[in-house]
């Protein structure tokens, strides 16, 4: 019986170990992505791009703006497809966002890494991060996804 209560301890004390660093980095990936350091491209009179800058911010994010009288260059730079186009441009953690993308899915992209070049929201969605309205509504949109190959896919969906 003493042999089996030392076997079980030695099994319990070795699966903790074993996790140990598994949940560290885990841990470590999470904390990352909530104090990632993000660079904005913008027009200097861009007023929802400062919202959409004050949302990473209450957010948690690190934000260091640009402002610039022509971000298309900086689109061009980080392949951003000119269907994706918004009124700004970021750049975080080797990825580029477009557009009103809010804080939680760039958090997600952070932590899951997927091999994509960036996230996207076309336009200026009513109700998106930077686009509230007044009423709280969100009309329906899209975060998409821009593969290595430039193929677009959904990532998150909002205002359902």
């Amino acid at each position: 019986m003493n042999l089996l209560l030392r076997w079980a301890s030695s099994l319990s004390l070795l699966l903790i170990l074993s996790a140990g660093p598994v949940s560290a980095q885990s841990s470590s990936t999470a904390a990352t992505a909530a104090s990632a350091h993000v660079v904005v491209h913008k027009s200097p009179t861009c007023g929802c791009c400062t919202k959409w800058v004050e949302h990473l911010r209450s957010n948690g994010f690190t934000v260091e703006v640009h402002d610039e009288a022509d971000v298309a260059p900086s689109k061009r730079r980080l392949g951003v497809p000119a269907p994706m186009a918004s009124c700004h441009t970021a750049e975080v953690g080797g990825y580029f966002v477009e557009g009103h993308v809010p804080a939680a899915d760039i958090r997600r992209l952070l932590t899951q890494r997927p091999a994509i070049r960036g996230l996207a929201v076309p336009g200026m969605p009513a109700g998106s991060p930077g686009m509230e309205l007044p009423d709280g509504r969100v009309a329906p949109y899209t975060v998409h996804q821009v593969d290595g190959d430039g193929t677009v896919s959904d990532f998150a969906r909002h205002g359902q």
